[in-house]
């Protein structure tokens, strides 16, 4: 069940004057959302909980930074995760990017698949740049920043079936170029 606004509001608040016990009832009231965001975007579990842990101590420590005219409170928290979840693969990517192929490789990445990621996100990229502008700005929006079609809409203002039928145009297009 989804809290109301003024329940989260009263809790962070609570947090923020470092009430523990408001701070459970915050997390189990926010931390399935949160931890979906988080999956969504990195699409692995473990990645997943080490940001919604992250995300949360940033809340703990940040609850008293909140404030009510910029948004609701799981607006807030949903963007503490969104750019905890940003930071994580923005550092993993670097990481690779600095990856010497004649290295030992972990045991789950050889080097014959770490050249086919680098051909495969080359190829991501080429069929991305052929991509309208609005296709391709709305898919970035939703698979690489997390946005819903709402946030989406209110961030382009665009109307919402045009979001839609953008990312639903895009993903086909995006399809075909990858399977050429």
């Amino acid at each position: 069940m989804e809290q109301s606004q003024q329940q989260l509001l009263q809790w962070l608040f609570a947090t923020a004057q470092g009430n523990k016990q408001a701070f459970e009832q915050l997390y189990q009231a926010t931390s399935g959302k949160l931890f979906s965001v988080s999956l969504h975007l990195l699409r692995r579990n473990d990645w997943a909980e080490d940001v919604l842990q992250d995300a949360y101590v940033r809340i703990w420590h940040n609850a008293g930074d909140y404030h009510a005219e910029k948004g609701s409170v799981m607006s807030w928290m949903i963007s503490i995760t969104r750019y905890r979840a940003l930071d994580l693969l923005k550092s993993r990517r670097v990481k690779a990017e600095h990856l010497d192929l004649s290295e030992e490789l972990p045991d789950e990445v050889q080097p014959g698949e770490a050249i086919g990621l680098v051909r495969d996100k080359v190829k991501l990229d080429d069929c991305m740049q052929g991509l309208a502008d609005e296709h391709r700005q709305s898919i970035q929006l939703a698979y690489f920043n997390g946005l819903s079609h709402q946030e989406i809409t209110a961030h382009t203002g665009s109307p919402l079936g045009s979001v839609k039928s953008w990312i639903r145009r895009g993903l086909t297009q995006l399809k075909r170029c990858l399977e050429a």
